[in-house]
């Protein structure tokens, strides 16, 4: 166990840093005891009153951290209205049929969420602006192209077209959300052997870039993946947490949500390889508040 190194001055004064936060949260969420914690923080040169005060003040923050609630207007989150147990939700004369329903983690299987020319409506008008797709960098704030995902994609701004306006004011009041907490559509195209590794759509608040990114309208809450085509083979949204994979259908499309950014939720996802013909899909991230 390796800790992060303290220097030694005339004078001692040693102040928890956010490295040693870091280290302190890894060691607890690798099940060491908070005692081993101490001991070896004090084996590389803490003193044993500020290593008390390190582990004590971290992992009350970060189990703090995990227990808040997204506080948007009185909401924890996106939600589509099925309580009373529908199996169709009616949006604007436009019927959408409820699939499947799961708590942990939420996610909602939704058919006909598209119609067959809004499918080739945003193929369309995505195609001649399609370029080798990006990723958040957490690190950083900024993003950058990365090998866990191999497809091509872009981005419309909110409102961009009047059908991307008519989708989005659509997915406002089915999911119950404000149409200015979400970002813009990104549309992708995953072609044979593209894929993209499971990963989690929320920004870890541990990551130095993570500040920057969520001024521009909080957290990232939920998630919403339309399918603008059937592959002939793969291509299924994964959730390796439980076992689940959502079969892309034309037309359909699968919602997740996430109250905090933290492995709790199971919201870990992945596009799996497609193995015949081309992947299409156009993505709506929700945020908590107003997306600028």
């Amino acid at each position: 166990m390796s800790t992060p190194q303290t220097t030694t001055h005339a004078t001692p004064v040693q102040q928890v840093t956010p490295e040693l936060r870091s280290w302190s949260i890894a060691q607890a969420q690798a099940g060491c005891q908070p005692e081993d914690v101490v001991k070896a923080m004090m084996a590389s040169g803490w003193h044993e009153d500020v290593a008390l005060d390190a582990m004590e003040q971290t992992l009350r923050n970060h189990l703090a951290s995990l227990r808040e609630v997204v506080p948007v207007g009185g909401s924890s989150g996106p939600e589509p209205r099925i309580d009373d147990g529908a199996n169709v939700i009616v949006v604007d004369g436009h019927p959408i049929k409820v699939v499947m329903s799961l708590r942990l983690p939420r996610v909602v299987i939704f058919a006909d969420l598209l119609t067959a020319e809004e499918c080739d409506g945003l193929m369309a008008q995505a195609t001649p602006r399609l370029v080798r797709s990006e990723t958040v960098d957490t690190a950083t704030g900024g993003s950058e192209v990365h090998a866990a995902r191999t497809s091509d994609g872009m981005f419309f701004e909110r409102g961009e077209t009047p059908l991307i306006d008519r989708i989005e004011r659509r997915i406002a009041t089915l999911l119950n959300w404000p149409l200015d907490h979400g970002e813009g559509l990104q549309i992708l195209r995953y072609r044979p052997g593209a894929q993209y590794k499971p990963h989690n759509d929320y920004f870890d608040p541990e990551q130095p870039g993570t500040p920057k990114i969520v001024e521009r309208g909080g957290q990232r809450v939920g998630t919403l993946v339309m399918y603008l085509n059937t592959p002939q083979q793969g291509g299924a949204t994964v959730f390796p947490d439980v076992g689940l994979e959502v079969a892309p259908v034309r037309g359909s499309a699968v919602f997740f949500s996430y109250d905090r950014p933290h492995a709790i939720t199971k919201t870990l996802h992945g596009g799996a390889p497609v193995l015949a013909g081309e992947k299409w899909v156009a993505t709506k991230w929700m945020r908590q508040g107003v997306f600028v």
